[in-house]
C-alpha cells in the first residue's frame, strides 16, 4: 500500500521536472529580461584566466565585447618612461592568456587612458568561434602597470572608443584605484 509520503515525493518531482522544462524553454527570453532588468552595457564577469604571479584582474562584457583589466603591481620596467615600445605591450598586456599564438596586427600606437601615458596594440587571436581580434593597452602610474585586455571588433574604431571609455568609467577607475591604494 502507497504511503502518503511516495505521492507527494511523485508530486514534487514532477513540479520539478515541469518547472526545469518550462524555464529551459524561457532561457533565451531570460538574456533579454536580464538586459532589461539591469540595463544596456556592461556587466561583469568572472575573471577566466588561471593564477599567475600577479592578482587575477576583472572583466567585464557588453554584448560581444569583453574588457578585462588588472594592475601590475611594482612591474613597469622603467618608471621615468612608461610603455614605449611594442614588445613591451606584447610581453606585458596578458594578450598570450587568450592565444599565445596571438599575430599582431599592426603596430601599436600612444594611448591615454584615464590620464595615463602608455601603448596599444591589435592582434589577431584564435578563438573556439574562429579568428578574433584584441587590443592590449598598457599604460603606466608610476611604477606600477596597468593592463587592459580587449577581446572584440576593436579594429572597429567606434567599437574601441567604446571599449576605451567603459575603461575610463567610474565603475573600472573606482575598482583601479581601491587597487592601487591597497599596496
Amino acid at each position: 500500500m502507497l504511503t502518503r509520503r511516495i505521492p507527494l515525493l511523485v508530486l514534487v518531482a514532477a513540479t520539478l521536472v515541469v518547472a526545469w522544462a518550462g524555464l529551459s524553454h524561457f532561457a533565451p527570453w531570460g538574456e533579454t529580461w536580464a538586459a532589461a532588468a539591469y540595463g544596456p552595457g556592461w556587466h561583469e564577469t568572472a575573471w577566466p584566466f588561471l593564477r599567475d604571479a600577479f592578482p587575477a584582474g576583472r572583466a567585464w562584457r557588453n554584448g560581444d565585447l569583453t574588457v578585462y583589466v588588472r594592475p601590475k603591481l611594482g612591474f613597469c620596467a622603467n618608471c621615468d618612461t612608461g610603455v614605449v615600445d611594442d614588445s613591451e605591450v606584447d610581453q606585458v598586456t596578458d594578450v598570450d592568456l587568450l592565444d599565445d599564438r596571438f599575430v599582431p596586427v599592426e603596430d601599436g600606437y600612444r594611448i591615454r587612458i584615464a590620464g595615463l601615458a602608455g601603448r596599444a596594440r591589435l592582434y589577431n587571436i584564435a578563438t573556439k568561434d574562429g579568428t578574433r581580434t584584441a587590443e592590449g593597452i598598457a599604460v603606466t602610474s608610476n611604477c606600477d602597470l596597468i593592463v587592459a585586455l580587449v577581446l572584440g571588433r576593436v579594429d572597429d574604431p567606434a567599437v574601441a572608443r567604446q571599449a576605451h571609455d567603459f575603461i575610463e568609467s567610474d565603475t573600472v577607475q573606482a575598482w583601479l584605484n581601491k587597487q592601487l591604494e591597497a599596496r
